[in-house]
């Protein structure tokens, strides 16, 4: 009887230690950076373009999740201290924006009229599209931010009445088709400025877009950078006037 009780104790406590709070935070964000990292060394040797981190990695938690019985909201939970950080990782974009500060105050009116229409470019099309198809006014809300980084996007979205974290689906998704378009594009069509190969992948691909502008070179990758943060904080203050416009 003794021993039962005990064991009966022993498995209670397995229970609680795999379902405390504590480990799933560990465990989660464990599998999700090793998994980072292991589709990251991948990419070294296999640089295509669909097998970018930022699209290998979420297919693979997926999977994992779907083994292991999980769900969505007890994974995001665990992981949420990973998105918070996006913040400021976003901030260190400062450092080379400042290194390169000469050129971006050379051109600083012709970068502005680009992040303003851009911005306008990207918010209307998503909104059009969505209404052509006829989604759910939830889901074309939550399009609209989908060409800023994720946190800025994830917040507009809230503002806005979107689903913050199916936001930040569609914002990886433009992510990765943004940077293997914009490959596309600097190839066939004559950008030769690094100015103009900049912009376009910090307008168009954001996070992802300056990561591959910074494989470009210093001052693509600089441009890109302040294209991105910029583009953030002018959707922070136009979504939710164009929101409130087109309902």
């Amino acid at each position: 009887m003794l021993n039962i009780e005990s064991n009966l104790e022993q498995y209670m406590a397995d229970i609680e230690l795999y379902t405390s709070p504590v480990f799933k935070t560990v465990f989660w964000s464990l599998v999700t950076i090793l998994l980072y990292m292991a589709a990251k060394a991948f990419y070294r040797r296999f640089s295509y373009w669909w097998l970018t981190p930022l699209a290998v990695t979420p297919l693979l938690l997926m999977i994992v999740v779907v083994l292991l019985k999980g769900d969505y909201a007890h994974y995001i939970k665990a992981t949420h201290w990973l998105v918070a950080i996006l913040g400021p990782v976003t901030v260190a974009f400062a450092v080379p924006i400042w290194q390169q500060r000469r050129i971006i105050a050379k051109n600083w009116f012709i970068l502005t009229v680009g992040i303003i229409v851009g911005s306008f470019a990207s918010m209307l099309s998503a909104w059009g599209l969505a209404t052509l198809m006829q989604l759910d006014p939830t889901l074309r809300l939550s399009l609209m931010p989908r060409s800023i980084s994720t946190p800025f996007a994830m917040e507009v979205s809230g503002d806005i009445g979107g689903i913050p974290d199916l936001t930040a689906v569609f914002v990886v998704l433009t992510g990765v088709l943004g940077a293997a378009l914009g490959e596309v594009i600097v190839k066939y069509l004559p950008l030769r400025s690094s100015l103009a190969r900049g912009a376009l992948f910090g307008m168009g691909a954001h996070g992802a877009g300056v990561a591959r502008a910074h494989q470009m070179g210093r001052q693509e990758g600089s441009i890109a950078g302040l294209v991105m943060v910029m583009v953030g904080i002018v959707n922070v203050l136009l979504a939710p006037v164009l929101a409130w416009l087109l309902k």
